[in-house]
This record gives C-alpha cells, structure tokens and sequence, in this order.
C-alpha cells in the first residue's frame, strides 16, 4: 500500500500547492503562474523534496494530455468571434507567418547563442511558438487592457497551440528518423489539422444540437456531458491522426460557442472552475519535475537566447504580422511585450525530453531545462510587468473613453453632451421617438431601437466604448439592459439607475453594475428640475486640505437632495459617478445643484430655458445647507465641523 498512499499523497499536495498558490495571486492581484511555478520548484526534489513527480511514471503524460485538451477547450469556448472577425487578418497572420517567423528566428538565436546544434536548436524553436492560453487568460484577468489587444492576445494563445504541438512533433520526427523532406512535413501538418478541425467542426456542432435539446437534462448534468464530449473529440481524433486532438478542442469549443445554448454562461464557468485546477495541478508538477542543475548548467548563451526571442524575434513577429490590421503603436507594442509560454511548451518539452534520452540522442535534458527557462523568463518578466506595461502605453480598458447611454431625457442628454463636448464618442439608444427626436436636436447620435438589440449594441460603438449607463424610467428594465452588456461586450464600466438593494433578486454577474450617481437619486424629479430650469451646472475641485470636510459636506448635499453629482473627472478621464465612489483628492466633480431662481427669472421674462453652462464653485462648501443634516453627517464621519465655512441653512 506505501506506493498507491506515496501516489495520493502526491496529488493532495500538488492540488494543496496549486490552490494555494492561486490564493496568494488573488490575494496580492499578479498572475497566479508566478506562484505555480515557484511552489512547484520549492517543493520538487530539489528543494523541500514534498513532490515527487517521478511516482506518476507515464500517468503524468495522461494528466497533462487530458488537462491540457479541457484547457484548450476552454479557452475556445471563451473566444469572441465578433472580436476575432475584426482581427481576423492579424491572428491568420500570427498563426501561419508569425509561427514561421518564431521557428527560424528561435532556432538561429539557439544556434549562435546558446551554441546548440540545429536540429535542437529548431526543437527549441518549435516548442516556444506558442504563446499558451494557461498563461494569457489569468494575465489578462489581472491586468485590463483594451478590448482588441486582449482578443488579439487570447485569439493567438488559443489557436496557435495545436498548430505548435503539431509542428513540435514533425521537427522531432525529422531528429528521430532524419526525414527532412519539407513536402512531407507540410502534407502531415497539413491533414493532422485537418482531423483535428473536422472533428472539432462536427462533434462541437453535434453536442450543441444535443445540448439544445435535451430538455430532460438537468444543469449538472449537462455541464458533465460536455467534459466527456470534448475528451471524446480528443480521443477520436488522436485515434484519426495522432496530435491532432489538441486542435479538436479548439474547434469544438468555438463551434459550441457559436452554437449559443441557453446554459453557456454556466457552461463556461464550470469549465473556468475545472481550468483553474488543471492549471494549478499541471504547473506545479512540471516545475517540481525540473532539475534546478540542468538550468544552472545551461549558461549564460542559453540566457541570451531566451532574452533574444523575447526582445527580437518577438517584435519582428508582431510588426510584420499586424502590419495592416488597424492597431496602433501602443497595442503593438504591448502585444510585442506579452508572450509568455505557458503548460503545453512545459509538458511537451517534458515528454520529447524522455523520448529523445531512450533514443540515445543527447540534448533532450538540456531542451527541457530551456524551454522551462524561457517559461520562468517570460512569466516573470512579462507577467509581473505586464500590469505597469500597459499603463505605461495607455492600453487599459480603463482609458476607453465614449459612453453608451439607454435613455434619452433632460439627464442623459446632458451627461451625453458633456461626454460630446470633451471630444468623446456618445450614442443615445431609446425606443421613443420624441425623446430621439429631441436628442438628434441637441446635436447627439441617436438609435431609436431596443437595447436588447445586441446589433443595436453593436453599430453603436459599445465594444469600443468605455462606459454604458441605462437611465431609463424603469430601474428593472434598466438593470436587465445593464446585465445584458455587461455579459456580451463587458465594457470597463457599467452603471445604471435601479432601485435600492435589488441584488437579492438579480442574478449574479461576474462583472459587476455600478448604481449610478447615487442610490436614492430621483430621476423624475432631476429631470423635472432640468425642464424647469431649476438647477445650476457646477464643477468643484477636491483638495487635499480639508479634504474628509469637503467629501463630507457634498455627502450632506447629496443627502437633502440639493446636489447630484454626474461626473467625475480623475487622471484626465472622466467618468459617470457611481454611488460607491471613492472621492480622491484631485478630483474635479461635474454636478447639478438644485435652485429656484434661475425658474423665478424664466417667469418674470417669459423667455425659454437657456443652454446650461458649466460654473467653477471652487469651494463647494459654501453652498448652505440645512444645519442638521451636516452635523449628522460630520458626526457619522468623525469629522470636526468648520465653522467659519458654514452658512446658514437653505428655506425649501
């Protein structure tokens, strides 16, 4: 019994590593690899000695073929094809000419520094031309970026991994058996993609018609029909053609995407769930399966090869195969800047440098120490770095600017205007035509349709767009629109106008919706007040003297319905206020404030409403207001009351 409980063991303390690691990257916000790959050396047998990889024997090389077609799957499962449609050319590119690029310019750099022979030179190469999916997918979740880089950057990781599994093999097979005829190779990649794709094609297209179908299948059990499906395309097809299954999975879950079944959404994250652990098990176990000496023993050329793929051959790759796709410098840049290799170099590597020591062909330990040597490189240096990176070129999904708003009123139209006049894209999407009519007056862009017309959606600009705010009359149908793009464009920002609590009813999101502006605003009554010509337009600026005093006299404000602050205005963007903000001093607060005068005036001359202007109050804080409201306020905050700022309290 001492080897099956060594065997348990080992894979309790490899998920224990694994979950953990997960936890310290959550927890601390850098990819989770970082961590998995650090506690998996730790604890292989070069160091604490807890993992023992070895005891798997060839049930190592199952785990990770399994693991890595359910990753794979996921990962086209999750894949945009209105965003990869728009990218369409790049990620061609990429696959084909950028894999081609990768091979000669890894190989020569091999070659002449780390002073390999070719042909393991061109081992080397065709196993570091993916960019995997297991590493892109958590780096793009901690670090936001613009909406094409990161379909661009995902799109490649997903599909360019079997065509370089495939490619792996061939170049081995030419070390193995010295065939080298390059019609021959180009014929084998050819028709074991071939497999793969209508395999994929036909079972991901089956299984959506089944999905469909099958009414009598509960949830669970559905997300259970999947797994086995996609590791059935796997295995028919590896039974077809040999390495052809990873590209299988790809297929299958893009097809079963495109197949949009009512369960996707929970689909996806079950199979995100299983993801997390694949990857958590699988990193730690082929890090702990490394000898720390054959890193050492490689030396410094090995180092300048990997530095070279890195900051050569990577840019010439990207520049020649996103040429003409529309991205700018900034984007290309950071796609340059962000290619870590991830689990399927790591395990094929692994696997080749097995198969190479029983052929009695030198260099297979050295392959693997380099491949994991290039995959602690890029993680580390790109994925630490990639958060910084991105800030630094200002491709955050953050800086997205523009706004979709639903709801065309006195509201909205202003905020919309206020968006306009700063240069930004802005769309009004209402399905009345008066109110689209008065909006299409005011010199704004109006869709007079649904907004749970994803087309609508779509020309709009949303995908593109960095906030979408629903203020319509009906804070349900508001917050049900807000679900709706939240879910199918995930825009940085989504806010709308609901009523108080309502997430006890509303199901969950993984993106969440923003209450906008403030949680008891009434929209009627603000809107009343616009058509009134009862509010001024104000901007104040928030410094950081007196700066709790400042926050804490809006909040009173806000509280007796005098203010209602719209926009804010941070780091050179500006953003619609959402109930939870959290003020910072430099912020420059774009608000309505209620007042009587300017409709006492309007009577007495009989003249129509004026355009609203912006007016600068740079001390808010003399805005009078009723006494005990401040103080309650000023006392819940902790906050001193500063006499000589207060005025007398407002007569309603």
């Amino acid at each position: 019994m001492e080897i099956p409980f060594n065997t348990t063991l080992l894979i309790v303390m490899t998920v224990i590593c694994g979950i953990s690691a997960q936890v310290l990257a959550a927890y601390l916000k850098v990819p989770a690899i970082v961590f998995l790959l650090l506690f998996g050396i730790l604890a292989g047998p070069d160091c604490l000695g807890v993992l023992h990889p070895n005891l798997l024997g060839s049930g190592l090389e199952v785990m990770v073929s399994l693991c890595v077609a359910l990753i794979l799957f996921e990962g086209g499962l999750n894949l945009e094809l209105r965003d990869l449609g728009k990218l369409s050319g790049s990620i061609r590119n990429l696959v084909t000419v950028g894999t081609l690029i990768t091979l000669i310019g890894g190989g020569m750099a091999a070659h002449w520094l780390g002073e390999f022979p070719w042909p393991i030179a061109f081992l080397y190469a065709s196993l570091v031309v993916v960019t995997g999916p297991t590493v892109i997918g958590p780096l793009l979740k901690q670090v936001s970026v613009d909406k094409k880089v990161a379909a661009l950057l995902e799109a490649e990781g997903v599909l360019i991994d079997p065509v370089g599994a495939i490619l792996a093999v061939l170049v081995l097979n030419i070390i193995l058996n010295g065939n080298a005829d390059l019609l021959v190779l180009f014929r084998d990649l050819i028709v074991r993609l071939f497999v793969g794709a209508l395999v994929g094609v036909v079972g991901g297209w089956l299984l959506g018609f089944l999905l469909k179908r099958s009414q009598f299948l509960s949830e669970d059990l559905k997300n259970l029909v999947v797994l086995a499906s996609l590791w059935g395309f796997f295995g028919l097809a590896e039974e077809i053609r040999s390495e052809s299954g990873l590209m299988a999975t790809v297929l299958s879950g893009i097809v079963l995407r495109a197949a949009a079944v009512p369960e996707e959404r929970l689909l996806r994250r079950f199979k995100g769930q299983l993801t997390v652990l694949a990857i958590s098990m699988l990193f730690v176990l082929l890090a702990a399966d490394l000898s720390l000496a054959s890193v050492v023993a490689l030396g410094w050329g090995s180092l300048f090869t990997v530095l070279a793929l890195m900051w050569v051959v990577r840019p010439i790759n990207v520049w020649v195969c996103t040429w003409n796709s529309g991205l700018n410098w900034r984007q290309k840049l950071f796609v340059c800047w962000v290619a870590p290799r991830g689990i399927v170099s790591a395990s094929i590597a692994s696997l080749f440098a097995i198969l190479l020591t029983q052929r009695g062909i030198n260099g297979g330990d050295s392959i693997k120490a380099l491949v994991f040597l290039t995959i602690i490189m890029t993680v580390f240096v790109q994925g630490l770095t990639a958060g910084r990176m991105a800030q630094l070129l200002g491709v955050t999904s953050k800086s997205a600017t523009g706004a979709a708003i639903v709801g065309s009123n006195p509201l909205s139209r202003l905020i919309a205007r206020l968006f306009q006049e700063r240069g930004e894209s802005v769309a009004i999407i209402d399905t009345n035509p008066e109110a689209c009519a008065q909006a299409e007056r005011e010199g704004l862009r109006v869709f007079l349709s649904s907004a749970l017309d994803h087309s609508v959606l779509e020309e709009a600009g949303l995908e593109s767009m960095g906030t979408f705010l629903a203020m319509t009359n009906n804070g349900e149908v508001n917050l049900v629109l807000a679900q709706r793009a939240a879910e199918e464009f995930a825009p940085p920002r989504v806010l709308a106008i609901f009523p108080k609590d309502p997430q006890a009813n509303t199901p969950a999101n993984p993106t969440k919706i923003n209450q906008a502006f403030v949680s008891d605003l009434s929209l009627k009554d603000w809107n009343e007040y616009l058509s009134d010509g009862e509010v001024k337009l104000g901007e104040t600026e928030l410094k950081t003297e007196g700066l709790q005093f400042q926050i804490a006299h809006l909040q009173a404000l806000v509280k007796v319905g005098e203010l209602a602050p719209l926009l804010v205005e941070r780091q050179g963007y500006l953003q619609v206020v959402s109930a939870t903000q959290i003020w910072q001093a430099g912020d420059r607060i774009i608000y309505l404030l209620y007042d009587r005068k300017p409709q006492l005036l309007k009577r007495l001359s009989g003249s129509s409403q004026s355009r609203l202007t912006l007016e600068k109050h740079q001390v808010v804080e003399k805005v009078p207001i009723p006494a005990p409201v401040l103080e309650e306020v000023l006392e819940s905050a902790k906050i001193v009351p500063e006499d000589e700022i207060l005025q007398p309290p407002v007569s309603r």
